[in-house]
């Protein structure tokens, strides 16, 4: 038996125990903590983060928001290039980015990445996709509008959440986008085998904390009032953001098209060949993926 895996199984046979009995007889101070557990990202980013080799050509650089110090990396020179920007998903970090540099630079890009807070080497413990999204919009408008924004996962819920009159990217791609909160925490609740009937006060710790009701964070009524081009890159096979959540920006995001793969699942599917191969092609203004339709009667569907 593989000891790391055997490990993790019995971590999560623990915890799991723990929010069944705590769930009935101490529900309060249960959903703190699964509430916490939720918001904390796993140490895996720092390890890999640590680990990440780039070379001489990447500037680091630091970025005080909220309250935290956020690590950037920079090729090029954003004052006076065009740049990218790339946002790393939950418990991943800014350099997870690597395979894209050389092919954005020879697009004539710079290219700027972070790391999240609680992430990769910047500051912090726990994090929300309200904060995921402050802080793309405080790196956004450090740096200025962006040439194309290219966001992997809950990078690219905050992409679509960070954009506003002050700050915006001129061509998006999001990759394996989740798209909806109350989903992602029943993914959570059956994962850790927490009770329904702490679903509210998860919510109501949430709101708390970000000042935000989860229910304001409708993906759908977000992305139908962008115009800028936007291409959605999903997976069938992925295990941790259904297909179909990326299928819903593709729907709702006038204009969206989407380039569906199979086999990647969710990780794999950020840097393989084809789906930068793709991505270059669509930033260099070609068509790339369908465009999806629905209607009442067709979820959904492509022309």
């Amino acid at each position: 038996m593989h000891r790391p895996a055997f490990s993790a199984r019995l971590k999560l046979g623990v915890v799991r125990a723990a929010f069944a009995l705590g769930g009935r007889l101490a529900p309060g101070r249960t959903v703190n903590r699964a509430a916490r557990l939720f918001a904390t990202p796993f140490a895996s980013s720092r390890r890999r983060a640590q680990a990440a080799q780039a070379g001489s050509d990447m500037r680091r650089g630091q970025l005080q928001v909220n309250g935290e110090t956020i690590a950037t990396y920079v090729w090029g020179d954003p004052a006076t290039q065009p740049y990218a920007l790339l946002l790393h998903g939950w418990s991943s970090f800014g350099l997870r980015f690597l395979p894209w540099v050389d092919a954005l630079r020879a697009l004539g890009l710079a290219v700027v990445t972070f790391d999240q807070p609680g992430h990769g080497h910047s500051s912090g413990s726990l994090c929300t996709l309200p904060e995921f999204t402050a802080t793309v919009r405080a790196v956004g408008r450090h740096y200025g509008n962006a040439a194309l924004a290219i966001a992997h996962s809950l990078g690219g819920a905050a992409l679509a959440f960070a954009q506003d009159e002050q700050w915006r990217a001129e061509k998006c791609v999001l990759v394996a986008p989740a798209a909806d909160m109350h989903a992602a925490a029943g993914r959570f609740f059956r994962l850790v085998r927490l009770g329904e009937h702490l679903r509210q006060p998860f919510f109501a710790w949430h709101r708390q904390r970000t000042g935000i009701d989860v229910d304001d964070l409708q993906i759908a009524r977000r992305v139908r009032d962008y115009g800028q081009p936007c291409l959605v890159v999903h997976d069938l096979d992925d295990e941790d953001v259904p297909w179909g959540e990326g299928e819903r920006y593709a729907r709702h995001w006038p204009g969206a098209r989407m380039l569906t793969t199979q086999g990647l699942g969710h990780r794999r599917v950020l840097d393989a060949p084809e789906v930068v191969a793709a991505v270059i092609a669509f930033a260099r203004g070609g068509s790339v993926g369908e465009r999806v339709v629905s209607s009442p009667n067709l979820p959904y569907g492509v022309a």
